[in-house]
């Protein structure tokens, strides 16, 4: 039988659950070398940690991340709290010999980012960040598309990172709004998924001239204990504002380490966008199109496309054929969603614990992330460009 693996994780909101069920899923859907086993489930409202327990099985559930680093059953950190206290949870698992599974952006400011990779890189547990865009068929697919030349030699990246979840002037006041928990606002939040992508399909970003905004200067405070994050819940207003603290959008120039050109704009106040991750990248013999709000298509055009009424973009529906799909639904066109790319993604890092897969993005891999997203920052400030890598 596989050898198993302990896995514990910290924070019970949406993301602790994508992680609960993806380690619950993974080792059957994708055959793994390791099995994980659910250990133990933290937070700091335990009444929450344990209804988490009882729901996906974990064997514990405690009020301290403190504790589950502690357990000696845990083998794997899973941090899925608010961006602020990543950190602190990855280096002290780091430091305990733990594997750490950490949810983007990495940290609410660069020095934690960085203190996070230099402690990462001689510590003798691996590590992987919650990029899971990155475990898309389709985006997969586009990737091994560039790769063999498809559509020529790549010259521009154009991207799109849009949300409307903050659009409306009168949704509450939360974390997200504020330095100290957040650190960026829409970069950290949105961005960062698009930086990378466009890692993966172009390479790092050499420098960049960016600006960005403050949408909506000021929101309402929720009432006294009515801090859900959830958007299909009414929550209570104290009645009173307060100023929000980091960007509701950006936009950038790129330049790439290959002299390849981009933009990348991202908003978490565009009205009409839920997941609109979007790309274009244009090549000397065609081009490919993929938008996140049809994540089970990928767009593409080449110069030897036939001539005439019909000359245009050939759409692609995912299939078994295409990169992870198959592992799903042996039907083309069926379609995947959100929780499969946190299965495929949970798959990816018990291979590269048993050594069979090398892990990426590592937290080494989001720092360069992390560079791009702050010299969006600095940029802004300086009006200038900006040297990245």
């Amino acid at each position: 039988m596989p050898q198993s693996i302990g896995i514990g994780v910290v924070g019970t909101g949406i993301m602790g659950a994508a992680h609960a069920m993806a380690f619950r899923s993974a080792p059957t859907i994708f055959e793994t070398a390791l099995t994980a086993e659910l250990e133990v489930v933290a937070d700091v409202n335990l009444s929450a940690a344990q209804k988490a327990a009882q729901r996906f099985g974990f064997k514990r559930a405690v009020g301290s991340w403190q504790e589950l680093v502690a357990d000696p059953a845990v083998d794997v950190v899973s941090v899925t709290t608010p961006n602020a206290l990543h950190h602190e949870i990855a280096v002290a698992a780091l430091k305990a010999g733990k594997h750490v599974y950490c949810e983007k952006p990495l940290a609410a400011d660069l020095a934690a980012a960085e203190e996070m990779a230099a402690v990462a890189r001689s510590a003798k547990g691996k590590t992987l960040v919650g990029y899971n865009y990155l475990r898309s068929p389709a985006i997969a697919f586009a990737r091994q598309l560039i790769a063999e030349g498809a559509i020529g030699k790549v010259s521009y990246f154009r991207g799109v990172c849009d949300e409307d979840y903050m659009a409306d002037e009168e949704t509450p006041y939360s974390w997200r709004c504020r330095r100290d928990m957040a650190g960026l606002g829409a970069l950290g939040d949105l961005a960062s998924h698009l930086v990378s992508v466009a890692h993966n399909l172009i390479g790092p970003v050499r420098r960049l001239v960016a600006d960005t905004r403050i949408v909506i200067p000021k929101r309402p405070v929720p009432a006294a204990g009515d801090g859900t994050e959830r958007r299909d819940v009414k929550v209570a207003l104290s009645g009173e504002y307060r100023a929000v603290e980091n960007e509701d959008t950006a936009h950038a120039l790129l330049q790439f380490d290959d002299g390849t050109m981009g933009t990348l704009v991202t908003s978490r106040s565009h009205w009409g966008r839920k997941s609109h991750l979007g790309f274009e990248v244009f090549g000397s013999k065609g081009s490919i199109l993929f938008d996140h709000e049809r994540m089970n298509e990928l767009q593409i055009y080449t110069k030897d496309a036939t001539d005439g009424p019909t000359n245009g973009y050939r759409l692609i529906p995912m299939g078994p054929e295409h990169p992870f799909y198959g592992r799903f639904s042996p039907a083309k066109g069926h379609g995947i969603g959100f929780n499969d790319l946190k299965i495929i993604e949970a798959a990816h890092l018990l291979e590269g614990i048993a050594g069979k897969a090398t892990l990426s993005p590592t937290i080494g891999d989001a720092l360069a992330i992390e560079k791009v997203l702050h010299g969006i920052i600095a940029s802004t400030k300086s009006g200038s460009w900006v040297e990245v890598s």
